[in-house]
């Protein structure tokens, strides 16, 4: 079964290594290069999960989140969170703007595989 990705981060070498992580297992995967970015994309899509990162320029991913479930097709879309924040705190702020899960920066591409199998398919 192949899973549409729709995937967030202002780092180009981050997104072109979750392209080259996912690809190979089947996923189509779509980019976007901020959160402001994410949401114009997302209007032409119907990604089976998203990606996105936290710290990002014009709409940061708790923005970004938060815009995502403003948006009634994509209430149930699970979110999943990469970066390289570890804070508890930060943790449960995604959390409450809709995240479904958390995934820190440097990502292991089997453990973003599963995640992602997990919560959309």
């Amino acid at each position: 079964m192949s899973l549409h990705i729709l995937a967030v981060d202002d780092s180009r070498t981050m997104r072109d290594m979750i392209r080259h992580a996912l690809t190979p297992e089947g996923f189509t995967v779509t980019t976007a290069d901020d959160g402001m970015h994410g949401i114009e994309v997302l209007n032409g899509i119907a990604p089976d999960a998203i990606i996105t990162d936290i710290n990002m320029p014009r709409m940061d991913g708790f923005g970004f989140i938060d815009a995502v479930r403003e948006q009634e097709k994509h209430r149930a879309t699970p979110i999943l969170v990469l970066t390289t924040e570890a804070a508890p705190e930060l943790k449960a702020r995604a959390r409450k703007a809709g995240a479904t899960g958390w995934v820190v920066k440097p990502f292991d591409p089997v453990k973003l595989i599963k995640a992602l199998h997990m919560v959309a398919g």
